[in-house]
């Protein structure tokens, strides 16, 4: 989730709706300047009985944040009605930030190649755990909490939390299991140009179940198998249908920047951010902010901020800002983190792999697609693709197609290596024919005996 970190430069009034869609022209970049900026979650715990901590109690998230400037992290605070509190951190690798029931986000900074990235994840991993020692803490890399119920949750004092609260069992039935129990990694990547953008964001939401399926990690709620591999996926299928989704229009004739922002303008606003605190616009239209009709700021028209804020509260598959955000794979290990991003930057950032990728997938329909989604978070691999057989079956060719592209580029570290090693984890799932969700089950049903804390000994960071 963005965080209101610091100023920005662009709190200037939006005074025509082609600034609302040159703002996603302003992301092009040449393939020089391309970069990953990888964004991962974990679940907190107490190591003494499990529970997940609040922010303010002793040894809580609070301290955990706190811990962190020992680092060379900045605090970031947010105004509330008990006064500033600290919520986010800022610093050289991005910033670190708080999901709603403290799930404990790193939002990595744009980086050129995926040993940086990995390199990265490295030192938060390890600061994390380091603080984590000092407070009784530990880290769990799943898609989703594994034995707790919504009211075993503590919730973050984020001003837009309290208003997502209040608005999601209005629209969907898991939006607060969405919030709450889940956790992702996802890699956000640049484009050159509208055509590229367009090419990618079709290539990235047709192949994202295979993504979904390669990472399920989320077979447990409440202690107990709940009959999906990836339950986190399955959540978003029923969060609110006016944000989530595959958006077939993507795949339209004349699908562009502006195409996108109409989408958006259609997207019903969640808040609007002012003088250091969330006003709930929950419901409202951005089409009527535009024309100074807000009803909670009557007469005030909005800001680049105001739009960029917006964005924000779209949750599909892949989602555009000024990069392209790959969203679609359930939290996991170290490992998992750094072959996310090596996956698509395999994928998208070398033409022909592109061209790959595009023709794998271009012949599929909207309901092929569509259909692919809906099976993923129960079948995973095993889903069926639209031509016959399952995607475990073209799992190897996308990878072999992400493994060219990444040795196209060349990135290579200090020993020479370059970064078609990042796809190995990916590779042995393929191998063993087995997600790490169908493990855990494994565990579950055999060593663990039924007994799903078995996961924080052997499945935290």
């Amino acid at each position: 989730m963005t965080t209101e970190t610091e100023l920005t430069p662009h709190a200037r009034v939006i005074e025509s709706r082609d600034q609302l869609i040159g703002h996603f022209a302003c992301g092009e970049k040449p393939a020089e300047r391309w970069r990953i900026g990888t964004e991962h979650e974990k679940f907190v715990y107490a190591r003494a009985d499990h529970h997940a901590p609040s922010w303010d109690e002793p040894g809580g998230i609070r301290d955990l944040l706190t811990a962190l400037t020992d680092h060379g992290w900045r605090p970031v605070e947010e105004n509330g009605p008990d006064g500033p509190k600290v919520i986010a951190l800022a610093g050289a690798d991005g910033s670190v930030s708080l999901e709603p029931a403290g799930q404990f986000e790193l939002s990595g900074a744009p980086l050129e190649n995926l040993h940086q990235t990995c390199a990265e994840t490295g030192r938060h991993l390890d600061q994390v755990k380091a603080a984590g020692e000092r407070l009784g803490l530990g880290f769990l890399g799943l898609g989703m909490w594994p034995d707790k119920a919504r009211s075993d949750l503590p919730v973050m004092p984020k001003g837009r939390y309290d208003i997502m609260r209040r608005h999601m069992p209005r629209v969907g039935s898991l939006g607060l299991d969405m919030m709450l129990r889940t956790c992702t990694i996802q890699v956000n990547l640049d484009y050159r140009s509208e055509a590229d953008m367009v090419k990618k964001f079709r290539v990235g939401l047709a192949l994202q179940p295979l993504a979904t399926a390669l990472f399920a990690n989320s077979p447990f709620t409440e202690g107990r198998p709940n009959g999906f591999l990836s339950f986190r996926s399955h959540i978003w299928s029923d969060t609110d249908p006016q944000r989530t989704g595959m958006l077939p229009f993507v795949f339209e004739d004349g699908f562009g920047y502006e195409r996108y922002a109409d989408y958006m303008l259609d997207v019903p606003m969640y808040f609007v951010y002012r003088d250091g605190r969330y006003i709930d616009a929950a419901g409202l239209s951005f089409r009527d902010f535009l024309k100074g009709e807000l009803s909670v700021l009557p007469g005030e028209m909005p800001t680049l901020d105001d739009w960029n804020d917006h964005l924000s509260t779209a949750f599909p598959e892949v989602r555009l800002k000024t990069f392209l955000e790959m969203r679609g794979a359930d939290g996991g290990p170290w490992n998992r983190i750094c072959a996310l991003p090596a996956l698509w930057v395999g994928l998208l950032y070398d033409p022909a792999a592109l061209d790959a990728a595009w023709d794998l997938v271009q012949d599929w329909s909207l309901d092929d697609r569509q259909a692919l989604r809906d099976a993923v978070p129960k079948l995973a691999l095993d889903a069926p693709l639209p031509d016959g057989g399952k995607l475990r079956d073209i799992a190897g060719a996308v990878l072999d197609i992400a493994h060219a592209g990444l040795a196209a580029r060349a990135r290579t570290n200090a020993a020479g290596d370059d970064e078609t090693g990042f796809l190995d984890p990916l590779r042995e799932i393929v191998r063993a024919g087995k997600t790490p969700a169908e493990v855990l089950l494994e565990r579950y049903h055999g060593a663990w005996n039924g007994d799903v804390s078995r996961v924080y000994e052997e499945f935290s960071f």
